[in-house]
């Protein structure tokens, strides 16, 4: 009976293992991929060449690892000398440092634009890390 409950564990882990690797993918407005956030943060372009990262702590880096922003555990959105220039809301509105509304991500990772015009998807990603990659620190 032990085994069988290791070998089910085993099993549910797996399939979540593997649906986290199809996940992650981010598109385009057309659907095209434009490149990728992999689950340990590390960012790609759509030629899959690494591009950034995003740390465990928040941290935004470039390809050269150098820092270039933070998100802090409030959404808070931090460029790279500290100040904020917007920040993500548990709802999935997206800011800018002005308070004004510059777009959104809904729960199913679909993006959309100030204007509600969908720009793209960034489905299976945690959204404080899509409002990181279309609105404010990479360029794919």
């Amino acid at each position: 009976m032990i085994i069988r409950i290791f070998l089910l564990l085993f099993l549910l882990c797996m399939q979540q293992g593997g649906s986290a690797q199809s996940d992650g993918i981010i598109r385009d407005r057309s659907n095209a991929q434009i490149g990728n956030i992999q689950s340990n943060g590390v960012v790609r372009n759509r030629n899959n060449a690494q591009i950034g990262r995003i740390d465990r702590d928040g941290k935004i880096r470039n390809a050269s690892n150098m820092q270039i922003g933070k998100i802090d555990s409030d959404g808070k959105i931090y460029d790279r000398s500290n100040a904020q220039i917007g920040k993500i809301q548990s709802n999935g509105i997206v800011y800018d440092h002005r308070n004004a509304q510059i777009g959104k991500i809904q729960s199913d990772g679909v993006v959309y634009d100030r204007s509600n015009a969908q720009i793209g998807t960034a489905k299976g990603i945690k959204r404080e890390w899509a409002a990181a990659a279309f609105f404010f620190f990479f360029d794919f």
